[in-house]
């Protein structure tokens, strides 16, 4: 008998807890910065790090609060330029070339003949689209490759090269409307 009034108190404490928790979930929630979304919402995802910082998100805050450019992402090119300019209603301006060119949408690719499986690609992937274990092959999940190129450095035999990325139904993007009327004006 006494172990199950103790069963009962457990439920009922837990049952509590889980309510009160429910309840300060919704009624402190921190809502994020909807200005930065929109911006996250625009850059490529490719979390590279080539603008400056750690991620996309990071990059976007940045921008939200005035500490960077909107002309520092080389995978959103000078479309994803236009895109933060109209977003933001400032004027655009050209990629700013210290950081890099402007390069078409690209997958890693690991000569798998090649490989050592030294699992070095691995530990660089920010978005962990590369499958191996040590001593063994690695291979890269292309559909979650965003084409950083941080695997390429730390490879010691440079078995991975990049592949441009074939424009498909699935993956065509029409050009940034405002790109297009900025450049017929």
């Amino acid at each position: 008998m006494m172990m199950i009034v103790a069963i009962v108190a457990l439920g009922a404490l837990a049952g509590a807890s889980g309510l009160l928790l429910g309840f300060a979930a919704i009624r402190f929630k921190i809502e994020g910065d909807p200005v930065v979304e929109r911006i996250d919402a625009l850059l490529p995802q490719t979390q590279c790090g080539q603008c400056g910082y750690v991620g996309c998100r990071s990059y976007a805050e940045a921008i939200a609060a005035g500490e960077a450019d909107i002309n520092q992402c080389p995978p959103g090119g000078q479309g994803g330029v236009a895109a933060l300019a109209d977003l933001l209603g400032r004027d655009p301006k050209p990629l700013d070339p210290e950081l890099g060119p402007e390069k078409p949408k690209m997958v890693a690719v690991i000569d798998e003949q090649s490989c050592i499986g030294c699992t070095l690609c691995i530990q660089a992937c920010p978005v962990d689209a590369i499958l191996g274990a040590a001593k063994h092959m690695h291979t890269v999940i292309a559909r979650e490759c965003t084409g950083c190129e941080l695997c390429l450095a730390p490879c010691p035999v440079d078995c991975i090269h990049m592949q441009p990325i074939s424009p498909t139904i699935t993956t065509w993007k029409w050009v940034y409307p405002a790109a297009e009327a900025r450049a017929a004006a």
